[in-house]
């Protein structure tokens, strides 16, 4: 069941997915009804899910699920990724490749690989003071204070 995601609590599970590239306004609105019809029905073993959705950025599609209600699992994770799947080949994006690295390059969304990036650091195009998405945040509250971090403060920082 659908529920506005500033009503979950800070502990829900939470998985992120980039695009590739920016989507339109249009897909943005058709995208939006998409996850709330999938979520409105989203089940693990029979029993609905209390989740929701955030679009940031027109890149950034973020799944939560309120695991006090009930866990999300293999089945229902699977169906999630599934649906993903399917957005991935009706806007032809790539939202699944974990070997990409979003990050702010002053106003700008820019999406690089993660080779790329590593070679922007090297060349120091991108610093330490670069703001990343750490995609690897599990919860709401990590999402809140963790998501858009100083490449230095995240997974990144290795490459500094």
């Amino acid at each position: 069941m659908f529920k506005p995601f500033e009503n979950l609590p800070e502990n829900s599970k939470i998985w992120i997915y980039q695009s590739n590239r920016k989507f339109s306004e249009a897909e943005m609105t058709e995208i939006e009804n998409e996850l709330k019809a999938f979520l409105e029905n989203w089940t693990a073993h029979g029993t609905g899910l209390e989740a929701s959705y955030l679009l940031k950025y027109n890149r950034f599609i973020i799944i939560a699920v309120n695991q006090e209600v009930q866990q999300a699992t293999g089945c229902s994770i699977d169906s999630s990724v599934a649906f993903i799947q399917s957005l991935e080949l009706k806007y032809k994006v790539d939202l699944l490749d974990k070997m990409n690295v979003t990050f702010k390059n002053g106003e700008h969304i820019a999406h690089k690989s993660l080779l790329d990036f590593k070679k922007m650091a090297k060349e120091k195009a991108v610093t330490a003071n670069t703001i990343v998405f750490n995609n690897l945040v599990n919860t709401i509250e990590e999402f809140n204070e963790n998501w858009e971090v100083p490449a230095g403060e995240s997974w990144h920082g290795r490459f500094f």
